[in-house]
């Protein structure tokens, strides 16, 4: 499953970032890829995220994606390894909400992720330090 995972991922590449869309080659945000790699790989989407703006996790202070991962996906330990397929879950600064995701692509050689992100598209980024300190939790596809 995990290497379906990331090959499915590897697939959006280059798609361009466009907010709240999920179609691969077309656009989409870093949701819009973890709910098209859903739909690639369980069919039907369990729920269709609700409108939000792009600075809707600075809004209100609720974890949103955290709680909707919850629902949907494995929660992995935080001691566990970092493995390929993993949803990563990421705070963009301390105290503030999660609001970005991606998935890990690679470990072994350095770890890398793979991501949407404004005005670059998705992209594969090297999970560097910076932003292994930014993850606030990780999950996997059932």
């Amino acid at each position: 499953m995990a290497e379906d995972v990331v090959t499915l991922a590897r697939r959006w590449i280059g798609t361009p970032y466009v907010h709240q869309a999920s179609r691969i080659g077309a656009g989409c945000d870093c949701l819009g890829l973890i709910r098209g790699i859903w739909r690639e790989h369980h069919g039907c989407e369990p729920e269709l995220p609700p409108p939000y703006s792009a600075d809707w996790g600075e809004c209100g202070g609720r974890e949103l994606l955290h709680q909707a991962a919850l629902r949907h996906l494995l929660p992995v330990a935080p001691e566990a390894a970092l493995a390929g397929g993993q949803v990563l879950l990421f705070r963009m600064r301390s105290g503030s909400v999660a609001k970005h995701l991606g998935i890990v692509a690679r470990v072994e050689g350095g770890p890398s992720f793979i991501h949407a992100y404004n005005r670059r598209g998705v992209v594969e980024s090297p999970l560097s330090a910076p932003w292994r300190l930014r993850i606030a939790a990780r999950f996997e596809f059932p």
